[in-house]
């Protein structure tokens, strides 16, 4: 990798972390209200388990109440490496472009994570690490969870990052009642 690639990528991940820092990611992105923030499992009122496969989530569609705990049970059931990130549709489409920076820096390869790219230094403290509370990068055949508590109200949905997924369908909404 270049010195230059690296600078680049160290800026567009620092900016995107700073964004969610700012309390809310989608805040951060300009998009108004909050999408909500990291949930306790202990206050979580049910428990949705979503299953992601090549270029589809099962539901693709979930119900939520407004300021309600839900703890999601995530199962990559596809060949290929798949995301659950839960965020506003201008959030997914910045996030979009570090997905693309990871593939292109060997993070994701198809069916696999380097692991060890993940961890790497791209400066200033940072790396590209998948590590957002409203998100989990998986392998075939893992699972993991999420919890979160939902905002009151808001654009919300859920989507595969991994460049082209979301392009080809793999994203749904969250509904609330």
């Amino acid at each position: 990798m270049n010195a230059s690639n690296l600078i680049v990528a160290g800026l567009a991940f620092s900016m995107s972390v700073s964004a969610f820092a700012a309390g809310t990611h989608g805040g951060g992105h300009g998009h108004g209200a909050s999408i909500g923030e990291p949930g306790k499992a202990s206050e979580a009122s049910r428990t949705i388990t979503v299953e992601m496969h090549d270029n589809y989530y099962e539901p693709e569609e979930i119900r939520v109440k407004p300021g309600e705990t839900v703890r999601f049970v995530v199962q990559n059931k596809g060949n290929l490496v798949h995301e659950f990130n839960i965020g506003t549709p201008g959030m997914h489409e910045a996030h979009q472009k570090e997905m693309r920076m990871m593939v292109e820096h060997g993070v994701i390869q198809g069916n696999k994570l380097n692991h060890d790219m993940m961890n790497m230094d791209m400066g200033n403290g940072h790396s590209m690490k998948h590590d957002d509370p409203n998100s989990v990068l998986l392998e075939p055949g893992q699972s993991r969870e999420v919890v979160w508590t939902f905002a009151n109200q808001g654009n919300i949905e859920f989507a595969c990052n991994v460049p082209g997924h979301y392009q080809s369908g793999m994203y749904g909404d969250v509904n609330f009642e």
